[in-house]
Formats: structure tokens, sequence, C-alpha cells
């Protein structure tokens, strides 16, 4: 990176944003309070106000949201007639999965092989430390040339929503003329990105009853109906032959226009065993950015160890769909559950429950800031140019502060390369990636200004 004022602070900057980054990782902040302590979201939420509170901020407060979780929210207030820029991230994080298949403990900020390991390294926490250094190399040269507020939500991982209700009842509170939304990421590490479009998404549980209780297999099997069995063929039901996404009244022939993802690529990226195919149809870019996809996020049933020779009287499974750009994600939730119900096989008994739901995003490419954006991230990234790309995750919040406020411009740049392995276990987060994006919302912040 050439030499800059900002650049070489943010530069002198990244010891003390290691040492931030292991604080805030080592909250164990699952936003499932059967999972893990109330208390550890409590204390990374009070982690992040404290870290605004010691850069300035006025008004930081700790939001009680309607789903029972906190996001904070804070001020720092620009030079008189200035814009404001609303910066995002979020504080909680997906459960670790199997803790045995983390190299080094997920809650401990690890240093390997030139990237930093632990949950939320990437997703979301180091978007909070994100901004705080692109503000923090402001300050030292010249100064915030905009108004700032900081809002870091606490549960954006389990789509409970909360904060979108908690800004539809204060729609003043997060109200800004640009909004940089720190959760997503570049296309690969060195390849500066700005996400356009977002898939939304809906989670629903389908639960599937035939018998009274558990027979014996020898005794009833083959004309007794198994409840697995007829769950099975329900969420089969689900998937062309080739894969793709079959649920009733829902289009899947999207096309993405923009960013071309490489077949091999991807199966690299994504580490696909040999001889394993890709599923569905189109391109990658469509596949992944453009169309619906269905995944089957876990069943209750026997396991496989301690299985005894029974007819199982009910199983229960729970269904992701997300949905692309341009589809209402209250009726494709309305038309999974009806699939699954249409589809439940022999007169079994079924019952869906939506548990999440997020709405789509897909941004205006045409205003100034991202103008701004393109010509910050090419200084931060010398010699490349800004791409744009869809990401496959939803953003639940995006799509409420579109409605909100429709003449804000929703800019979506972030540290979850596929190298960061989010939401899988061994996440991790390049300190290069983390230091060329702070220095790019820094440099953003202050072309966006001027602009």
């Amino acid at each position: 990176m050439p030499s800059n004022p900002v650049a070489e602070t943010v530069a002198s900057l990244m010891p003390q944003a290691r040492t931030e980054l292991a604080e805030l990782v080592a909250f164990k902040s699952v936003a499932d309070f059967e999972q893990f302590p109330r208390s550890e979201s409590e204390g990374a939420a009070n982690w992040v106000a404290d870290a605004l509170r010691a850069e300035g901020f006025q008004d930081v407060a700790l939001l009680d949201t309607p789903d029972g979780t906190q996001s904070v929210y804070g001020f720092l207030p620009g030079p008189e007639g200035a814009r404001t820029v609303l910066l995002y991230a979020h504080y909680d994080v997906q459960p670790p999965l199997d803790e045995a298949g983390w190299a080094t403990p997920p809650f401990e900020l690890t240093e390997r092989d030139g990237r930093w390991y632990g949950r939320g390294a990437a997703d979301c926490k180091g978007g909070v430390i994100m901004h705080l250094l692109a503000l923090r190399a402001l300050k030292a040269n010249g100064g915030v040339p905009v108004g700032v507020k900081v809002i870091a939500e606490g549960s954006e991982e389990q789509g409970t929503g909360g904060l979108e209700r908690y800004a539809e009842e204060h729609p003043e509170l997060l109200e800004a003329d640009a909004i940089v939304i720190g959760d997503s990421g570049n296309f690969r590490v060195g390849v500066p990105t700005a996400t356009t479009a977002l898939r939304g998404m809906t989670m629903v549980r389908v639960e599937v009853d035939t018998l009274e209780g558990n027979l014996h297999s020898g005794q009833f099997g083959g004309a007794a109906p198994d409840a697995l069995g007829a769950l099975i063929r329900t969420l089969d039901s689900l998937r062309a032959e080739d894969g793709s996404t079959a649920v009733d009244g829902l289009a899947g022939d999207g096309r993405w226009d923009g960013l071309q993802y490489d077949e091999e690529a991807f199966r690299k990226d994504a580490k696909v065993l040999d001889g394993v195919e890709l599923i569905g149809s189109g391109t990658v870019a469509d596949r992944i950015w453009a169309r619906p996809a269905v995944t089957v996020l876990g069943i209750d049933c026997p396991p496989v160890v301690g299985a005894t020779p029974s007819v199982q009287a009910g199983a229960r499974a729970l269904v992701s769909l997300r949905v692309p750009p341009g589809v209402d994600a209250a009726e494709a939730t309305k038309l999974l559950q009806a699939h699954l119900e249409a589809h439940t096989p022999w007169g079994a008994r079924v019952r869906t429950e939506q548990v999440g739901q997020g709405q789509p995003f897909s941004a205006d490419t045409t205003s100034p800031a991202y103008a701004a954006m393109a010509e910050a991230m090419g200084e931060a990234y010398p010699g490349e140019e800004m791409q744009y790309a869809g990401q496959g995750g939803s953003i639940p919040l995006c799509s409420t502060l579109a409605s909100l406020y429709p003449q804000a411009e929703i800019l979506l740049i972030g540290l979850s390369e596929p190298e960061a392995q989010i939401h899988a276990v061994n996440e991790s987060v390049s300190p290069e990636e983390l230091e060329r994006l702070s220095v790019a919302e820094a440099l953003f912040l202050r072309k966006y200004a001027a602009s």
C-alpha cells in the first residue's frame, strides 16, 4: 500500500486492533441463551459500548430489542452541516459447532499462517474493529468529516429480527445519508468488492408424526408408517434431480449479470470433494446469488450409536430457504410451508413453524456513495478496481433500512472472503484485509463528505 497518512496510521494501530479483537472474540456471544449464557452476549455488548465511549461517542446506549437481545448504539457528531453516515456491524456470532474440529480454541484469537483464527474474527467482530480503525485513522489526520452513527447488532445470526423491529419503532434513530454495512466481504483476498445484492432467508421447522409411539420394526415394519421415512421423502421433494431447489410456486431461474464465479475456483473455495458434482444449473453466480437455495440444517431423530430396531413415531427437521432479490421472504415462507405440507406422504400428520426470516436486498450502484467507495477502494488496493458481487447470505437489517430510509445510500463491505470460512470451524480473518478495508472505509468517509 503506498504511503499516505491514513494508511500509515492504520498500520500503526494494527497491534492494538489484534489485542482488541482478541478481547471481543473471547466473549461467547451466541444469541441462543439455551446454548450459551446471556452474560456472554451482555459482556460483548458492554465491550462495544465502552469502545465507543472511549472514541468520544455520545448517547451510547444498550438498546433492549424485542427479541430479548441488546444492540449497541452511539453517535459521534460531525462538523456543522455535515452528512451523517451509519456504520453497522454485529457482535453476536454463530455457535462454534464441533469444538474438537477447531485447530485452536474457537473463542481464543490465535495467529496461524498469517491469519487470525477465532469465532467471529471475520463475521462480524472484525467488522466492529474495522469501523474503530477507520475512525481512529481519521481522528489522527484532521478529524472525522461526517457525523457518524454506529449500531452493533446482538442477534443478526439468529434471524430473530430484534433490531429490525426496534428500528421500525424508532425510525429516527438510525436515519443517515449513507449506510455502510460492514458484514459482507471481498470476492477473495486482495479483490476489493462491494456486495450489491443479498439473498433473504427464512427458516421453517417441520415435524412429522405417524404413530402414538415407536414400534418394533420386526413386528410392525412394512405396514406401520415410519415418520422418519416420511420426513426424508418430504425433504427430498425440495430438490429437483440436478439438486436445484424446487419449491412449488417459487421461481428458480434468476440470472446474475455482474462478477462471475469460476466453477473450479468455487469448488476449491467450497472444498468440494473430488468426484462430487456441484448441484443446480446455470452459472455458479446464478445459483448462489440470484436463485433460491434450500438447505436442511438439522434433523431430530435417533443417532446411529444406540439406535434400536424401531419404527419411528415422530421426526422433525429445520429447513433454511435462501430467497433471491425480488422475492418477498414472507411469501416464500408461505410457499415453503405449503410445499412441505403438500408433499408429506402417507397421510402423515405434519406441522410447520416459521422460526426466522430476513428480506433480500438489492443496492442502487449509481449513487454518489458508490463512486466515493470505488475511489477509496482503488487507493486502499493499488492497481485494483472495486468489483460488484452478490452474497448468498442475508443481513436482515438491510431491507428494513432501505424501507425506512429510501433516500439513504447503502453499501456493503467486509471481511468475509472465502478463506475466512465464516459459520464453519476454523473461522479466521486476514489482518491484511482488515488493514486495507479500514483504510478504504476511512478514505470513503472523507471522499463522501467532500462529494
